[in-house]
């Protein structure tokens, strides 16, 4: 019979609770047959035996307390000692009482049923055999010594039939609750990874979620919601955090109406749109509420993809309409221009022809180069020896003093995707209109939000600054405070930003202007 391959925390803990019960019952054996006592049946055919036994049955119980805290023997070892010795200590008992009719061998059936739930394969028949064969010893014992009453033969074959149908069916209870708890077990692994999975899976989606009970506290929030909503979204104690107004704002609408279609929002002024979905979590109104946030700067690029397409067949039919005779009038005033004719007046007006078709010539190319764009090819970025290389370039393409220009990046190794080639021209553009409508200097600031996790790029100036009615409108296209401006600067630098998923703000400042070009999040890929 071999030994278990393994005792689990279960096993020792099942044999530290049938050793409190061997406890108990030493300890009321020697009350209650103790010199004195009412009971004259336990231990009248011999006491001194019945009291030798039973106070070292209760010092074995006691000792087994640290063998089994302690563990100084096997699992295997210690559990077939302590049936053993509760057999024999039963059984001398039981002689001590006066035999099988005292009652005291039905506690067999209790340490053999222990016996075979703590211990696996035939052990269990083992323990009722050896039981069967110590009460037929006994009662040859008595027999011998004259004592037998008329009967006890008969009871000593029941009682040991007894201890083996106790021991089978303990057997096979046994080896039943074995298997539950190994299915049950298995089954708790597989939940467990399930929940850690499924854990995973919200936390790395791209899609915000938010849980929130029917009081509106947020009571679960992953990673990507936390973003989109910002650091003012929720409190540090996430069971605690309340949804921004605009947001709770319309959960209370779709409270009211399910069929109310929610709208855009942004929690900050830099921040992208999201669009919320409602999902409720019951079937009561006032249950809890499942909230799904879209970041739309994803959709807003592919639409600007649709856009640009079409913009560029309708563009490629114009400049062909529109080139033919701008070539033709640009040229005639040429030739008007080199003709000795003309007074001052209308050479005036030949260089009025020329400027303003250069002017529609520029508006024409800037159009096809924004219908023509290619699509984004987003790279990784180090943004300070990027930015410092732009720098130089720039510098040295404006003839502008190089301590005109300064460059601060938090941390220094901050990283950014985005093509290189259009954030380039997006930066000349918000460079060259810096220098040259500001008082003197220009400063770029990078770095990172927390929360939401963005990085920003800033290019600020220190000039006069953008008043409010103007800030509305100056990404429309064709907008320009410049004569000779064609407005499509800051319109073509707000939809190459988008195109990579970034966005182009204008913040507000008592003085100069200042853009932050706020970058996607590092951790979402793009999708176009």
């Amino acid at each position: 019979m071999a030994p278990a391959a393994g005792a689990t925390p279960q096993d020792w803990r099942q044999l530290r609770y049938l050793n409190y019960y061997r406890l108990s019952l030493a300890a009321l054996l020697l009350f209650l047959g103790w010199p004195g006592e009412a009971s004259s049946s336990l231990g009248h055919h011999n006491p001194g035996m019945f009291q030798l036994i039973t106070t070292l049955y209760l010092a074995f119980s006691l000792a087994a307390v640290f063998t089994i805290r302690w563990r100084l023997y096997n699992h295997h070892t210690q559990a077939c000692t302590h049936v053993m010795v509760d057999i024999a200590v039963i059984t001398l008992l039981m002689h001590a009482s006066g035999g099988v009719g005292s009652g005291l061998g039905m506690l067999l059936i209790v340490a053999i049923a222990g016996g075979s739930l703590l211990m696996e394969g035939r052990a269990a028949r083992l323990f009722a055999a050896v039981a069967s064969l110590a009460v037929l010893a006994e009662q040859v014992y008595v027999r011998l010594e004259g004592a037998l009453p008329d009967g006890s033969y008969t009871q000593a074959g029941l009682l040991g039939g007894s201890f083996f149908a106790t021991a089978i069916l303990a057997h096979v209870l046994a080896r039943r609750l074995r298997e539950s708890e190994a299915l049950a077990e298995k089954r708790g692994v597989d939940l467990e990874n399930m929940a850690q999975l499924t854990e995973y899976i919200i936390q790395r989606m791209q899609t915000g979620i938010v849980v929130v009970d029917e009081g509106g506290k947020i009571r679960l929030i992953n990673e990507s919601a936390v973003n989109l909503l910002g650091q003012d979204a929720r409190e540090t104690d996430k069971t605690r955090g309340r949804l921004p107004e605009p947001l709770a704002r319309q959960l209370r609408a779709w409270r009211q109406d399910p069929d109310t279609q929610p709208g855009k929002f942004r929690p900050a002024d830099t921040a992208a749109e999201i669009i919320p979905r409602f999902a409720s979590l019951g079937v009561d109104r006032h249950s809890g509420v499942l909230i799904f946030l879209e970041d739309t700067t994803a959709m807003a690029q592919q639409a600007q993809q649709l856009k640009l397409a079409s913009l560029g067949r309708l563009t490629a039919s114009i400049a062909h309409e529109i080139r033919n005779p701008l070539g033709a009038i640009s040229h005639a005033s040429q030739l008007l221009a080199e003709s000795p004719h003309l007074d001052k007046s209308d050479t005036r007006l030949t260089e009025i022809i020329g400027e303003q078709s250069r002017r529609v010539n520029t508006i024409v190319k800037n159009i096809m180069q924004l219908s023509r764009r290619d699509r984004a090819q987003p790279e990784d970025i180090f943004l300070k020896p990027w930015l410092e290389q732009f720098i130089r370039e720039f510098i040295q393409h404006e003839k502008i003093p190089e301590g005109r220009i300064q460059i601060a990046v938090s941390p220094p190794g901050l990283q950014v995707r985005f093509d290189p080639t259009q954030l380039h021209q997006i930066l000349w553009n918000l460079c060259h209109n810096g220098i040259h409508h500001g008082a003197g200097g220009l400063r770029l600031r990078a770095g990172r939000e927390d929360r939401p996790y963005r990085h920003y790029l800033d290019i600020m100036d220190d000039g006069a600054g953008i008043d409010e009615e103007m800030a509305h409108t100056i990404f429309e296209p064709f907008f320009t405070t410049a004569r000779h401006g064609t407005g499509l600067g800051l319109y073509i630098a707000r939809e190459l930003c988008e195109s990579n998923q970034a966005r182009l703000n204008l913040i507000p400042e008592s003085r100069g202007a200042h853009f932050r070009i706020t970058f996607a999040d590092p951790r979402r890929r793009q999708v176009a």
